[in-house]
């Protein structure tokens, strides 16, 4: 138990301590490149500090790390699907550079997705993709479904944002009552968390606010021009609009309840898992160690995330890294917790049908690899 005057950095040292006899060479080796103290910076980086018993976690998953091949194999093959401009995937081009990929016994070919979530998952389904990085919001309904791919790891929380006009007079959430807020699309993960979050602030989404879909480019524009009085999207669109300074910032996927709560999640396809465990573990040992140096040195991972076509300049996407809370990955139980609690909050605003079994559901679409 951390003492009442305990430090964050106290706690790395005393985690650090007790793990010390586990690590050895071959741990050090297998956190490269940074070697096993970056966990120790990840805990007094930007952001909130990560929970003592994450940090535990991950020092034991890399004190044990899983390869995808056999001691002189040739890398196992493998296709990775993103959105090559998203900030919320920059784990993996990270993972790819610096090495842990290949410490792991993976060849990663990233598939740069940009169709449908349905597609996306039924391309990892059925094989076209052996994997995906996506947001949990985004997922959760196709998932619904029935596709066959498993979760197995939250990879960071935030980067979605509500932002409303300075001159609309919009201060807070209940003064969305009766408003338009523009977004992307109807089933976009910004629309479902921000519904959810107005259901809980007694304003149903449904009835109380008109959502109107614009191009996302335009979305600061229709604001502008008055057609809606508020935008909800990601970033690294939000981020930037915000740092413009025409817009306020209303809420986050981090503000209040939600500080803990995973947005971004890794998923493999079901056959690999039950073929190949070692390869997903492999896997998702890598994605998680590349989060904890984006966390770790978030101007790095934006210089690598922005060599492979992110918008924005390194130094903002570097900020919008340090907002968002790669050192506070989500696995095992506690992930599975958080699968059934978006399920029944989007039940709650009537995207998830009434007849599911959130519980049931949680169990179907989530793997533990790690343990």
């Amino acid at each position: 138990m951390t003492a009442p005057h305990e430090t964050a950095a106290d706690t790395a040292k005393s985690v650090l301590s007790r793990r010390a006899m586990l690590i050895g060479a071959g741990a050090a080796a297998a956190a490269a490149p940074f070697g096993i103290l970056g966990a120790a910076n990840a805990i007094t980086g930007a952001g909130p500090a990560p929970l003592a018993p994450l940090l535990d976690d991950w020092i034991c998953r890399a004190a044990a790390p899983v390869s995808a091949t056999a001691p002189g194999g040739a890398l196992r093959q493998l296709k990775l699907a993103w959105n090559a401009t998203a900030i919320c995937t920059s784990s993996a081009p990270v993972a790819k550079e610096r090495g842990i990929f290949a410490s792991h016994g993976l060849d990663v070919e990233f598939v740069n997705f940009g169709g449908s979530t349905e597609q996306l998952l039924e391309a990892i389904a059925t094989g076209k993709a052996d994997a995906g990085i996506g947001m949990a919001l985004r997922w959760i309904k196709p998932l619904e479904q029935g596709f066959d791919v498993r979760i197995t790891a939250g990879i960071h929380g935030g980067c979605l944002r509500l932002l409303a006009g300075k001159s609309t007079g919009i201060a807070k959430l209940e003064d969305l009552k009766g408003k338009t807020v523009a977004i992307a699309d109807q089933a976009s993960p910004a629309r479902n968390f921000f519904s959810v979050v107005l259901a809980k602030h007694g304003i149903d989404p449904v009835k109380d606010v008109e959502w109107r879909n614009y191009p996302p480019e335009v979305l600061p524009l229709a604001v502008e021009k008055g057609e809606a009085h508020a935008l909800a999207d990601n970033d690294p669109r939000t981020w930037l609009w915000l740092k413009d300074g025409k817009l306020n910032e209303i809420s986050t996927n981090l503000s209040g309840e939600y500080a803990g709560r995973t947005c971004c999640v890794l998923a493999v396809r079901g056959a690999l898992l039950r073929e190949e465990r070692n390869v997903t573990t492999a896997l998702t040992q890598s994605v998680l160690e590349a989060g904890h140096l984006v966390a770790t040195n978030p101007a790095d991972a934006a210089a690598i995330f922005s060599g492979y076509g992110g918008k924005g300049s390194v130094e903002d996407l570097t900020a919008m890294l340090r907002s968002h809370t790669h050192h506070a990955q989500v696995t095992g139980t506690e992930l599975k917790k958080q699968i059934a609690l978006y399920a029944d909050e989007l039940k709650g605003v009537n995207v998830i049908k009434a007849s599911t079994d959130t519980a049931k559901f949680a169990d179907r679409v989530f793997a533990d690899v790690l343990s």
